[in-house]
């Protein structure tokens, strides 16, 4: 093993360290993984900032607009708003509203397609008085699954495609990935509305949704013991008395000292903070009764009863949020005095201390309170999803059947291969421009800029992975533990094995990794490099066994109330039956 080779292996380990620690975001730790490859001397200074010229980084953010002006123009919305009449039974709801995210995933990007349907399934369980948790995995999962059938997807698609440009002069094209993924994706949909949901722990399938607010036991809530409390230099079980079960006392404070756990004969102080865990309904009926304030991060909470112009609203931190690790502070000087964060609920994880100390994380849901006219700017601010429905976009949908004409023309020039599929989305970019169906405030705020600068950043370290021969060594390390199993054995091996990576680190991440190794395993055995490509795009949307293997398992999460280890249940089965569908398929379409 040469020098170059140890050094590559070195910083590409590194690097899978740190995205499956998940203590620093996946841009960050590519961008570390580039400067230590150039630093290191296996990445030319010259050719540090190729990747950002990609044709994959380009397709994938002329993608992810395309996404926001098809959502826009109310594609998905127009078919949502036709769904009620097919949510009769458990069965057909949750069909209904998978099968959708899955054909609107295909081609638009897949947490924007979770995002439009994420309200109509909140809204519809609650009309059928079903728990969220019956709907929002199979919807997640379904978002997942639609993106394997096109090129674009899902990055992933669109990067195997760029590789195999790069390796063989021509890519794939728009619909090659569609005779594997469209029956992998159907096996999926089938497989969630029949067995999936019933390997949801019950307790979860039990919890139904409110008219109003989606009932989460688990919000972090502070109030203030007023003056005049009755509660005043009385002992603390008095107020667990009046509160019952409903809600966990976590800790008091004083001013903006930390909070701590009291003892049990702690006596009650005027101006004391208590920090709860529980449901802010249950808090209404102690206001009066023992003289509560609700604390906000802005000012004391107004019941929105008592003031037409405020209103409670419910909204999951997306994974573009600018409040990612941020505090309640830096929310505060975003919004101004137009929101205030009243709890903050976050499943999976046991929350302790002050509110002002949290650090907000992708998939948590916040209870603010905020000034009717606002909500709109409020969500568009701190790219927030929220979990009502809202017609936001009254406008858009008279240019619904232009929109998809552009966007059809687009797909039908790429497929032709008269232009580069990124050439065509970027004119396509131009007319919606010019109909006004994608405002110039909405380019660049629609990308998700982290999954570029990552791509950006990790695609010149792959291209020393092959530089430097390692992709090679790899390969024939492969091969020759495999102990001289057939190609379709190995094949499969590598179909888990990037499923599996694509569970701990992001897909996009996986595929730049696994592609050139494919290549090598197959040119190893003197198969069909293209059948192993596909293997690797297909297993890197795989990504259904943890919470953090893709944004739309985490957006999911708090909404539904579901733990880390749901989602293995759920989709362990799950990638084992697309193991068993895709490797016998690649092996027909795309001959060994």
């Amino acid at each position: 093993m040469s020098d170059e080779q140890i050094t590559i292996f070195f910083v590409l380990g590194l690097a899978l360290v740190l995205f499956a620690w998940g203590r620093f975001r996946h841009d960050q730790v590519a961008v570390a993984a580039l400067l230590a490859a150039v630093v290191l001397g296996v990445v030319p200074h010259q050719q540090a900032f190729s990747g950002f010229g990609h044709p994959a980084v380009i397709t994938v953010a002329a993608v992810l607009m395309i996404s926001q002006a098809l959502k826009n123009a109310g594609v998905v919305t127009l078919v949502a708003e036709r769904l009620r009449a097919f949510t009769t039974t458990p069965l057909l709801h949750i069909a209904a509203l998978t099968l959708v995210v899955t054909v609107a995933s295909a081609f638009m990007n897949n947490v924007g397609a979770l995002a439009l349907m994420l309200p109509v399934a909140m809204a519809t369980a609650a009309e059928q008085n079903r728990s969220p948790a019956l709907l929002l995995m199979p919807l997640a999962f379904g978002s997942i699954l639609g993106g394997m059938t096109t090129m674009i997807g899902t990055p992933p698609n669109i990067i195997i495609a760029s590789y195999r440009a790069e390796i063989a002069g021509s890519g794939f094209a728009m619909f090659d990935f569609s005779p594997v993924g469209v029956a992998v994706a159907a096996a999926g949909v089938a497989f969630m509305t029949f067995v999936g949901w019933r390997l949801i722990p019950a307790d979860r399938l039990q919890r139904n949704a409110p008219q109003q607010l989606f009932e989460i036991a688990a919000y972090l809530l502070e109030v203030r013991i007023g003056e005049t409390s009755p509660l005043v230099d009385r002992p603390l079980h008095e107020f667990e008395e009046l509160h019952g079960a409903d809600l966990e006392i976590v800790g008091v404070a004083r001013n903006r000292a930390q909070a701590i756990g009291p003892p049990v004969d702690h006596q009650l102080r005027a101006g004391e903070v208590l920090v709860l865990r529980g449901d802010p309904e249950k808090l209404r009926p102690l206001f009066e009764e023992a003289g509560l304030e609700l604390v906000t991060s802005a000012t004391r909470w107004t019941a929105p009863e008592e003031n037409a112009d405020l209103e409670l609203i419910e909204a999951v931190v997306s994974t573009q949020s600018p409040l990612l690790l941020r505090d309640v502070a830096y929310l505060r000087r975003r919004v101004g005095g137009s929101a205030a964060l009243i709890g903050l609920a976050r499943q999976g994880r046991q929350l302790r201390g002050r509110l002002r100390r949290q650090r907000f994380r992708a998939g948590d849901v916040l209870l603010l309170q905020v000034q009717s006219d606002a909500v709109h700017q409020v969500l568009e601010t701190l790219v927030l999803l929220p979990l009502a429905q809202r017609d936001l976009l009254l406008d858009r949908p008279r240019r619904l059947w232009l929109s998809l004409a552009v966007f059809a023309g687009a797909i039908a020039v790429g497929a032709a291969g008269w232009l580069p599929i990124g050439l065509c989305f970027l004119a396509a970019l131009a007319v919606y421009v010019l109909l006004d169906v994608l405002p110039l405030r909405d380019i660049y705020s629609s990308v998700d800029w982290p999954v570029i600068v990552l791509l950006g950043a990790l695609i010149p370290v792959g291209r020393a992975l092959e530089s430097t021969g390692a992709t090679g060594l790899i390969a024939q390390t492969i091969v020759a533990a495999t102990g001289g199993l057939s190609p379709l054995a190995v094949l499969a091996l590598l179909l888990v094995a990037t499923m599996f990576l694509s569970d701990i680190i992001s897909n996009a991440a996986t595929a730049l990794i696994m592609a050139p190794i494919a290549v090598s395993i197959a040119l190893t055995l003197e198969a069909n490099s293209d059948t192993f490509l596909m293997a690797v795009a297909i297993g890197a949307s795989c990504a259904f066994l943890t919470p953090i293997g893709h944004q739309s398992n985490t957006l999911v999460m708090g909404p539904a109330g579901y733990r880390f280890g749901d989602y293995w249940r759920v989709g362990l089965p799950m990638e084992a039956l697309i193991v068993l569908i895709a490797v016998p398929l690649l092996a027909v379409f795309w001959p060994l």
